[in-house]
Order: C-alpha cells, then structure tokens, then sequence
C-alpha cells in the first residue's frame, strides 16, 4: 500500500535530507586520490551524530556500515575498504539518514582525480537521466513515465540502465511502495498523486545491464566488468510539482 504523507512528515522527512545533502557536500570537498571509503564512512558517522541523525542503513539486515560505497564497477551496496582510492576512479556513496523518526535517502557518483572521458560521461547521463526522471514525477502521471523517460535518454546516449535494483516510497521505513524501476514503458504503474514521497535512483552501466552478487551478499558489480554510476534524489509530490528533499 502507497502511503500518502503530510505536509508536517514531509516537512520532518526534508530536515533529515538536508542532514545528508550537507553530508554529501562535505564528501565532495574529500575525494580524492588516497582517501579510502572507509575514512569517508567514518565521517560520515561523525557528521551525522553531530546533526543529531542516524545511518539507517546500518544493522539493515545486518549491513555493517554507515554508507555504501561502490567503486568503478560497482553498482551498489559496496562495502567501505581501507584500499586508497586511484587517480581515475569513480566511487558512489549511497546513504539513507533518520531524523526524528523520518527519512531520507540519496546517493551520488564522485571522480576521483582525473577520469577517463567515457566515466566523465557516464557520471553526467546518469545525473541527467535522474532528472528527465524528475520532470516525469507529476500529479497524473504514472511510475513508468519515469521510468520510460530515463531508459529513453540514458540509452539515447550509449548506456544501459541496471534492472536488478530500483527506486522505492520512503517514509518512516527505508523501503516502501511504490517500486520504482528506471527502465520500461510510459502509461503503466501506479498513478502519481500528491503527498507520494519515493526515491528515483538510476544507475547506469558502460557495458550491459546485467549484474551480479559478490560472496558477500550484498556487493552488487556489473556482470561484464564495465564502470557504472548513480545517482539518486528522494522527491516529494505536490500539485505544484515534484519538491527534491536531498537537494545539494
């Protein structure tokens, strides 16, 4: 079931994406070549307890880390590693932050250093194609006019769009309906309607979509090697349009 939020929970739900939008500045300011995603992890925790929020994704079916940290040909859910990153790599840093009983989630995709032309445009399609989904996310319209919009325009440009992992509602809990698929056709899904507040979060591969599971359970590469990226917003809807709660 869909659940319709408030202006006070989205209000609560825009404080905690903020927190993390901030959060996420502070990280941008860090990258570089020799940082490890383990030191960004450790200040992400430090950060967030000084703004009096929480790492949601931390204890999440037993993920032990305050952030998810997917590097090159990593789609998702990457551990933090004490392994410097390289001149020339791409790292996504993925977080879902409570306050307050309320939460928000946003990820976005970073160069390390000077990167390949092909990962330069890798990492703007993939932020462009997540807003082409934004402009979608209106009342009347239906999931898969996001979905349909981002799949046109990032496979327009030479990429294909991860199936295996989605966007989702938000609210009190990190996952809640809808899903929301980055890929499919326009008119189909659930109609959009004010006071919905879900994630819209594409990735996107180099190579072909497909991925597959490390032995770890939860780091999720692209099957062929290829870089991938993402990046992700959670938005709230109203009759005046879409509002971005984690905006930087």
């Amino acid at each position: 079931m869909i659940t319709i939020k408030t202006k006070e929970q989205i209000e609560a739900m825009g404080k905690a994406g903020r927190i993390l939008a901030d959060c996420h500045k502070e990280i941008a300011k860090m990258i570089r070549p020799g940082i490890t995603s383990w030191e960004i992890d450790q200040f992400v925790e430090g950060f967030l307890a000084k703004h009096g929020a929480t790492p949601e994704q931390k204890g999440y079916h037993g993920y032990p880390y305050a952030t998810c940290a997917s590097v090159n040909d990593v789609i998702c859910h990457g551990f933090p590693k004490k392994e410097p990153l390289n001149d020339g790599d791409i790292v996504t840093i993925d977080m879902v932050v409570r306050v307050d009983g309320w939460l928000a989630d946003s990820a976005w995709s970073y160069a390390v250093g000077t990167i390949s032309p092909v990962a330069e445009k890798l990492l703007q399609v993939t932020k462009d194609s997540l807003y082409k989904g934004i402009e979608k996310a209106v009342v009347g319209n239906r999931i898969g006019d996001v979905a349909n919009a981002i799949q046109v325009y990032a496979e327009s440009q030479g990429f294909s769009v991860v199936r295996d992992f989605i966007g989702h509602g938000i609210g009190s809990e990190m996952h809640e309906e809808p899903q929301v698929p980055h890929y499919g056709p326009a008119g189909k899904g659930p109609r959009i309607k004010e006071g919905m507040v879900f994630t819209i979060e594409p990735m996107l591969n180099v190579g072909k979509y497909h991925s597959k599971v490390d032995q770890d359970g939860w780091t999720a590469r692209t099957y062929d090697g290829s870089l991938s990226a993402q990046y992700e917003h959670t938005i709230a809807i109203t009759s005046n349009g879409p509002i971005i709660l984690t905006e930087q």
